[in-house]
């Protein structure tokens, strides 16, 4: 059972910035691609950002592009997110999750909440 863990957000006012991290038990996190989606109040889950399992490709959600950075380290089993000049429409609960052998999303976190002033 793999377990995903996310800390890091908070309030912060606009033009700041958070790191978000999420911590994954186990010892396969290296096997997998990881991804991070943020889910709006009243709105279904958007994607964020994704990291294949060696961190050499990233891909972005077009709101973010520029602004936030994913990375993982898979010595201490953490995939982060970086984001910086946030804006309100960045208000969410980001959640992390793996991406499975099906290419779909199996395990997800509790999720963070963070929210941005204006």
């Amino acid at each position: 059972q793999v377990q995903l863990g996310e800390s890091g957000g908070g309030l912060v006012q606009a033009g700041g910035s958070l790191r978000l991290s999420c911590a994954a038990s186990g010892r396969t996190f290296g096997d997998y691609a990881m991804g991070w989606v943020r889910q709006a109040p009243g709105k279904e889950g958007d994607f964020v950002a994704s990291i294949s399992r060696s961190g050499s490709i990233k891909s972005y959600a077009a709101p973010v592009k520029g602004r936030f950075t994913i990375s993982r380290d898979n010595a201490k089993n953490t995939v982060y997110l970086q984001m910086n000049v946030l804006k309100p429409e960045d208000t969410a609960v980001y959640y992390c999750a793996r991406r499975g052998p099906s290419g779909q999303y199996d395990y997800w976190g509790q999720g963070t909440q963070v929210t941005v002033s204006s």
